[in-house]
């Protein structure tokens, strides 16, 4: 019997897109809202930050679609992580894992202080989509993937 059309599997996949569309409709928001946040205050304020300005071009939209699906990427891998599990180090270790990441690969792109912020920033971004799925888990839109 082909197991691609089984109900169960199919269900599966279903909660597994629905944390995946979460987690990039996350991600996306907070990548406009920091890139409001570099231009409008950081780059203005603090001279040494002045290479996080946004130019409003084609660039910030590949960035965005990027972080939408690294976000789309993250709630399905985070929805496996958990699982029906409690365990505060698996949601803890997946969601740095993804922070970490993206974030080092900003520092070793550009070895300043502006780097530092990005990949800080990257964590946060993480750590609240991580936030988000758990809401949303809670709430009973996305169901947990179950233990084995």
């Amino acid at each position: 019997m082909n197991r691609i059309f089984d109900p169960l599997l199919m269900a599966e996949r279903l909660e597994s897109l629905k944390a995946g569309i979460i987690g990039g409709l996350t991600l996306g928001v907070i990548c406009l809202m920091a890139s409001l946040l570099n231009t409008l205050v950081l780059a203005r304020y603090f001279e040494i930050l002045i290479s996080l300005q946004v130019k409003w071009d084609w660039q910030l939209l590949i960035s965005w679609a990027i972080a939408i699906f690294s976000g789309l990427l993250f709630g399905v891998t985070y929805r496996y992580i958990i699982r029906q599990d409690q365990n505060p180090q698996l949601k803890a270790g997946g969601m740095m894992a993804f922070g970490l990441v993206r974030g080092l690969a900003q520092i070793e792109h550009d070895w300043s202080l502006a780097g530092v912020v990005l990949a800080g920033e990257s964590v946060l971004w993480f750590i609240v989509a991580a936030i988000v799925l758990n809401q949303a888990i809670q709430l009973g839109w996305v169901k947990t993937f179950p233990s084995t």
